[in-house]
């Protein structure tokens, strides 16, 4: 019997509870909502460069081309050891007639450089070692993440400010936030597909690398609070 009393007891106030918890906003309140951006320039760009051996009688090996590459970008200030990475290694069969079968090799790179002019002078010496498979595999921004926080703490602020600008009038004011929505996207790094075709061969004695900046990042936050009121 005491059992039972104990079941309905809890059953009368699991309601009461419930209500207490779901209406934990039934207090006045005010929702606002803020957006703020920016525009960055990336610093992290990378190019996608493609070696092949050149199908020819006289043609250059892979390793030839690649110690020519080396020297160029070496040249160009860049630390090959920290900035260039193989990503494949591949051997394509081919048939020849009367010549059998041969292998060409290939290898694929990722190099890291970190700004316009240096990549203008990148293409340039790929262009004059007539190295032309390269194209821009994608951009970033090295403090992304602080950029985000950084925004995040404007925009909550920003909504404080429209808060107290909306409630100044009416003679009430704005206590702690009760309810507080990210609706922040993450970044993520630009990337970009390779070209079908080689690009067009340069004259390096008409054209030189300008120092121009990438296309910049955009980067916004979005926040939605719910300020308590005060009378």
């Amino acid at each position: 019997m005491k059992n039972v009393l104990l079941v309905l007891t809890l059953l009368a106030m699991a309601p009461t509870t419930f209500s207490q918890s779901k209406n934990f906003l039934d207090v006045p309140y005010l929702e606002t909502s803020a957006r703020v951006d920016t525009l960055v320039t990336p610093d992290k760009i990378y190019l996608s460069i493609t070696i092949q051996e050149k199908d020819s009688r006289g043609r250059k090996s892979v390793e030839e081309q690649e110690n020519k590459m080396a020297q160029r970008l070496k040249a160009l200030g860049i630390d090959i050891d920290k900035q260039l990475v193989i990503k494949d290694l591949s051997s394509n069969f081919k048939k020849y007639f009367l010549r059998g079968k041969e292998v060409l090799k290939s290898k694929q790179y990722s190099l890291l450089v970190y700004d316009g002019l240096t990549t203008g002078k990148v293409m340039a010496a790929l262009e004059d070692l007539d190295i032309a498979n390269t194209y821009l595999e994608k951009t970033e921004y090295s403090k992304m993440d602080e950029l985000e926080l950084e925004l995040k703490k404007r925009a909550v602020k920003k909504a404080k400010q429209k808060a107290v600008a909306l409630t100044d009038p009416l003679g009430q004011k704005v206590g702690p936030a009760i309810h507080i929505v990210d609706h922040s996207q993450p970044y993520y790094p630009r990337y970009n597909q390779p070209r079908m075709q080689t690009m067009a061969k340069m004259d390096m004695a008409e054209a030189e690398p300008l120092d121009i900046d990438f296309e910049k990042i955009r980067v916004e936050t979005t926040v939605n609070i719910k300020f308590r009121l005060i009378e």
